[in-house]
């Protein structure tokens, strides 16, 4: 047997033989255009195609986030900016698959320069890129096989497309050799709960039908297995989902200490199963599609959704999280040559501080008119500064818990000062990581310092939770590394109070938490802070569990 290195991107274990993307079509070599209104109509014809696939795929997900993503998709394709630029190759001398195919290298262009947010929807464009032409030349769009029997789906990379419509009793495992923690591909695979690895770059070399099992909890994907190993393998992953399925209740260790086990949501159609509240509301994906700013009545429908359907139970809403690396059209910011350093999150109240101001309206009305513990936290908080203006902020519009995501190492070093104006801290380790290593969330050759075992991170993570304690006041992680089950040992062991992750991830959280006393924690994390490397702090916490 060879053992292949990735990311683990979404917990679980399963084998079986490996399967490939089908891949995408080919652009033959250009001919001359001789008819141009031809072309321009089936450049919109593509278009058409193309954004009636998306929208049929949309509303046939089982899964809210998936049709989320492919609606996003939808808008991407039906920009009249890409049509334009098409238009624009066509008249070029371009026929409609070269145009649209030059049209979508200058999105891509622009997007990878941009960086952030944008950067990690690169594979979207190129999904896109892929279907248009496809649609173009007549052609099968590329897609998922369908062998009739279960496998482990590999590829370069997935688009959403793609991923949104696998099905988990189908596709048992899902390995890339591209892709990123915080790409759709994660996310995605991480909601419909297929273990998942990606940045896998050796897996290619894997034969279609070789078997394989995937961890997507330690990355570790295992080539060579006979079909006997492969089923013990399965049979052990369906013997702790369904005992995980009989897990409920609030989270808490061993011996009763209790740790809120909360849900990452977009949308109240994220919320899935029972859970304890939310703690991490994402408000963007309000704003995504919109050329004005939503209006007060739209973000309280949104909100009060939510909020009923929590009654009594908290929920932690993070204010807009957009700017230069999420751009929209009605914040009118500027360029910028760093987005990740740029006006962001809570600094975009500095030039519009009118869309916070309608946005804690909002907020407080929905509150007001339903039973939810509301708590509001802001994004991207740097000083203890801004973190008492947005207090003062909630509390004007009576909103009574207010809090900061600590996201910037500044923020961290200086969280007893940021305390003394706010209820509360909410780790976001994604974008801490970022900025602790200076290390691009999407550049795949330094996924290793973006590992949330690396000990600078647990030793930022360990002295905001000795602020909180020192406060009285809870502080939670809602970043990807609470889903971790045996990290969500070490951030209880450090006096984090509460870990917020996607809905599926609950579970096994919840069954780790409940076989480890208190005790048990602080002595994982008290190994895990002593290492040098992410590897000796995984290793000596897993030794210290026992």
């Amino acid at each position: 047997m060879r053992e292949l290195s990735g990311i683990g991107v979404s917990p679980g274990r399963a084998a079986g033989p490996v399967l490939r993307l089908a891949p995408p079509p080919s652009l033959p070599s250009p001919s001359a255009v001789a008819d141009a209104a031809a072309e321009h109509a089936a450049v919109r014809r593509a278009v058409a195609v193309v954004a009636a696939d998306l929208t049929r795929r949309a509303d046939a997900a089982a899964d809210p986030t998936a049709a989320e993503v492919l609606r996003a998709q939808v808008l991407m394709a039906t920009d009249e900016m890409l049509t334009s630029a098409a238009d624009d190759a066509v008249d070029g001398g371009l026929p409609a698959p070269h145009a649209l195919a030059a049209a979508l290298a200058e999105h891509r262009a622009a997007f990878e320069a941009a960086g952030g947010y944008l950067a990690e929807r690169i594979s979207d464009l190129d999904d896109l890129r892929d279907r248009l032409i496809a649609a173009c030349l007549g052609v099968p769009m590329p897609g998922v096989p369908s062998p009739g029997h279960p496998y482990i789906l590999v590829a370069r990379d997935l688009a959403p497309a793609d991923t949104a419509g696998l099905d988990p009793a189908v596709v048992l495992g899902l390995v890339t050799a591209e892709g990123g923690p915080t790409s759709h591909t994660a996310i995605l695979a991480r909601t419909l709960g297929i273990p998942a690895v990606v940045r896998c770059a050796d897996v290619l070399e894997v034969p279609d039908l070789s078997v394989v099992a995937v961890d997507g909890a330690t990355g570790v994907v295992t080539a060579g297995l006979t079909d006997a190993e492969a089923a013990d393998v399965n049979d052990a992953a369906a013997e702790a989902r369904a005992r995980r399925a009989q897990s409920h209740g609030p989270g808490r260790t061993a011996d009763g200490h209790p740790v809120a086990l909360l849900a990452n949501i977009g949308s109240a159609r994220d919320l899935i199963g029972d859970v304890e509240g939310v703690g991490l509301f994402r408000t963007e994906l309000l704003y995504l599609d919109h050329t004005d700013p939503p209006g007060e009545r739209e973000q309280i429908a949104a909100y009060t959704a939510v909020f009923e359907a929590l009654p009594g139970r908290k929920v932690v809403v993070r204010t807009l999280d957009a700017g230069a690396d999420k751009p929209l059209p009605f914040l009118r910011l500027a360029d910028e040559p760093n987005p990740a350093l740029g006006v962001r999150g809570l600094r975009v109240a500095r030039r519009a501080p009118e869309v916070l101001d309608t946005q804690l309206a909002a907020i407080a009305a929905a509150a007001a008119a339903t039973e939810a513990d509301v708590w509001v936290m802001a994004p991207m908080v740097a000083t203890a500064g801004e973190a008492a203006g947005f207090a003062a902020a909630c509390r004007a519009h009576g909103l009574r818990t207010a809090g900061v995501m600590i996201e910037i190492p500044a923020a961290a070093l200086r969280a007893p000062s940021i305390l003394r104006d706010v209820d509360f801290l909410s780790l976001g380790t994604n974008d801490l990581s970022q900025y602790t290593f200076a290390a691009d969330r999407m550049c795949g050759d330094l996924a290793d310092l973006l590992d949330p075992w690396q000990p600078a991170l647990i030793a930022l993570i360990a002295a905001c939770a000795a602020a909180g304690a020192e406060a009285g006041k809870p502080v939670g992680v809602c970043g990807e590394s609470a889903a971790d089950p045996g990290f969500a040992l070490v951030l209880t062991g450090l006096g984090i109070s509460s870990l917020s992750m996607a809905p599926r991830s609950i579970p096994a959280v919840r069954e780790a938490l409940a076989a480890h006393t208190l005790e048990d924690c602080r002595r994982i994390a008290k190994a895990a802070l002593a290492a040098d490397t992410p590897e000796a702090a995984r290793a000596a916490a897993q030794s210290s569990s026992h």
